[in-house]
């Protein structure tokens, strides 16, 4: 599914990509500086290793926003219109994270086209960590009157 029109989107369309490589701890503190949620879990190793953990581990919220680049190209932002999620398991420093995401129905309604999308990531190992599924109006009846009006 790579350079697809909305048009083309068919159930079992699939798109994967890489959406982060080798997490780092400065990603996640930085993260936590732009979320303001400076839980121990993410920002002190010996408080996250005396709660049971192997060490500081990366937000839910991280993860679930670099998934979000993969429906963004399949669908594109502003089209979005649900997009929900389940954190899996932990994602640790030094984890590369792959998102994968799959048509699961594209629906014809009075206000438009739309198509519903699983989503999931997973790290190198193969474990899931983030399932979740998305929605989206992929086109709304204006675009038609405008596809019609140059000659598509």
């Amino acid at each position: 599914m790579t350079g697809f029109v909305h048009d083309d989107l068919t159930v079992g369309s699939r798109l994967q990509r890489v959406v982060c490589e080798q997490i780092t701890r400065t990603q996640i503190v930085q993260y936590a500086g732009a979320s303001g949620d400076y839980s121990p879990l993410h920002t002190d190793e010996p408080s996250a290793v005396r709660d049971g953990y192997r060490g500081v581990m990366a937000h839910g919220m991280m993860v679930m926003a670099a998934t979000e680049c993969v429906l963004a190209e399949v669908i594109g932002r502003d089209r979005l219109i649900y997009y929900g999620a389940r954190f899996r398991s932990p994602v640790w420093p030094g984890d590369t994270l792959t998102a994968t995401v799959e048509v699961t129905a594209v629906r014809e309604e009075a206000d438009g086209r739309y198509v519903d999308l699983d989503v999931y990531t997973t790290n190198q190992d193969g474990v899931t960590v983030l399932t979740g599924s998305a929605s989206a109006r992929i086109r709304h009846p204006a675009d038609r009157r405008q596809s019609s009006k140059n000659g598509g």
